[in-house]
């Protein structure tokens, strides 16, 4: 959990915002899972969480203490905490009226994104516990995920298992192998 003590004052950050902000971008590559053409898990943690809370602290020009609490309740709910992985899924059409029409055929997707540790029974994610996005006419192009593993399954990837993700809505049916790099960076989410 991040604590406001924690944090870098805005002075402070503002001389360390560029070396952060590589090591932050060189991490998360190793934390994007690619579901097909149209859809990105980003996986957040520690570090790309506190990135986060402190671009928001130097956009917003916040610097109470009320209002750190404030950003700091909004996002260390996205911290992984031990047992889980909590990803953004992005869904991604390029060209307006087919990310439209896209995300009217797509309702109930969030529901439907998985991972599977070896040969375990899949895990489907829980989606949008902060609040609804998804309506009658169409779901929304960024939900927030959270993804619960079993103990066999923690101690599986502790020791090199296998990892698969996917999603099998109606739509959009996708699996994919979790590449090693990415899958040791989750892995180290899990301990």
């Amino acid at each position: 959990m991040i604590t406001r003590h924690s944090l870098l004052s805005l002075e402070a950050y503002a001389r360390q915002r560029n070396e952060f902000r590589a090591k932050v971008i060189e991490h998360k590559k190793r934390r994007n899972v690619h579901l097909g053409e149209h859809v990105l898990l980003q996986f957040e943690d520690e570090l790309t969480i506190r990135y986060q809370v402190q671009e928001m602290l130097r956009i917003e020009r916040i610097f109470e203490d009320a209002g750190i609490q404030d950003e700091l309740d909004a996002y260390n709910p996205l911290i992984p905490d031990g047992s889980n992985w909590k990803a953004t899924m992005l869904i991604e059409y390029p060209e307006e009226a087919e990310r439209r029409r896209m995300l009217g055929l797509l309702r109930g997707i969030e529901q439907r994104v998985w991972a599977q540790v070896a040969a375990s029974e899949r895990v489907y994610a829980i989606a949008d516990e902060d609040l609804e996005r998804e309506n009658d006419e169409k779901t929304s192009s960024v939900h927030f995920l959270r993804f619960e593993l079993a103990a066999p399954m923690r101690a599986a990837l502790a020791r090199g298992a296998g990892l698969s993700m996917g999603v099998d809505h109606p739509q959009y049916r996708v699996g994919v192998e979790v590449p090693a790099d990415i899958r040791a960076s989750l892995a180290a989410d899990l301990a």
